[in-house]
């Protein structure tokens, strides 16, 4: 049981850590309310413990107010790095869903060992940012800042490039990973209001209510910028007997199921032809290089094509 206890109250002790870490970053100011709530502790226990980390030297505490030591600076880094570095994997090497992510990069970072930690850094070739956008700072404590600013605070003609997207709270990252949104995705702002955030990209449009565009941040880009063409769509807008050639592939496509589409020769210029539905219309048929490929309307959202027009050459790449 004291095992068990000590166990806890390490983890305890390290969430506690990254959160005032992550405070100190934002320039916030961390409260006891706010360590209990990230910790998910009541008051009596959040003071308990960071009475018994100030005495460990991982923090100074001046009534109410409290700071990191250089000790527990150094040791908060390795926790946000372990974190970042898991989402990192995560997003690259394996099939879970972006909405899992952070809960599961919660439980590893724990468990991490600093030369587990540069192990993973060199397998990911020491990666910058996490899927987020949220900069990996180095074993040093170094890192390079995102530079964005939310939507809201752009102005209508503006082009910019998401360079963060915040996974707190879970609703709102939630809804904006179902808009299909990306870290590297190019917008144009159409309209900004009190009640919407509305931007174009690849031809699509997007509309947000303001809480949730709050949590999106982008940096600006020039004026004479050229943004991917317009007549870019998702594969699921073909009807049976239209055909188009492959622009790309979808950054939020990750993993397995990425290399999955690249072995059936979905790579920028294949043409594809949508062959029929089934009686549902989910999935369709899809002619591939001279084979027919099932794939869900989940799937085909992944795959952005260029409509084939009656002008364009028949040759499939």
């Amino acid at each position: 049981m004291n095992k068990l206890t000590d166990t806890t109250e390490r983890i305890f002790s390290e969430d506690a850590l990254k959160h005032i870490y992550e405070c100190e970053q934002e320039h916030r100011r961390p409260t006891m309310q706010s360590v209990a709530g990230s910790v998910q502790i009541t008051l009596g226990k959040t003071a308990d413990l960071l009475t018994k980390m100030a005495s460990r030297n991982l923090l100074q505490m001046k009534g109410e107010e409290f700071q990191l030591t250089d000790e527990g600076r150094d040791y908060a880094l390795q926790i946000v790095r372990a974190h970042r570095l898991w989402e990192r994997y995560l997003a690259d090497e394996t099939g879970f869903a972006e909405t899992e992510w952070h809960e599961l990069a919660d439980r590893h970072e724990h468990s991490m060992s600093p030369t587990e930690i540069e192990a993973l850094a060199a397998k990911l070739g020491h990666p910058t940012h996490d899927p987020h956008g949220d900069p990996i700072p180095t074993a040093k404590g170094e890192f390079v800042p995102h530079g964005g600013q939310p939507l809201t605070v752009m102005s209508v003609g503006d082009m910019a490039r998401i360079v963060h997207l915040e996974d707190e709270p879970e609703t709102v990252y939630a809804q904006i990973v179902a808009e299909g949104l990306y870290v590297g995705l190019e917008v144009r702002l159409t309209e900004i209001s009190p009640e919407r955030i509305r931007f174009r990209s690849n031809g699509n449009e997007y509309t947000l209510a303001p809480v949730f565009a709050l949590n999106i941040s982008a940096v600006p880009l020039p004026k004479n910028h050229v943004m991917a063409s317009s007549d870019c769509e998702r594969l699921t807008c073909l009807e049976p007997g239209q055909s188009g050639k492959v622009v790309n592939i979808s950054p939020t496509c990750r993993g397995p199921e990425r290399r999955r589409f690249m072995d059936l020769g979905i790579l920028p210029g294949t043409l594809i032809t949508a062959e029929m539905r089934s009686p549902s219309g989910d999935p369709t048929a899809y002619r591939i290089r001279g084979a027919l490929i099932a794939l869900r309307h989940e799937q085909g959202n992944l795959i952005n094509v260029k409509r084939k027009g009656k002008n364009d050459n028949d040759n499939q790449q």
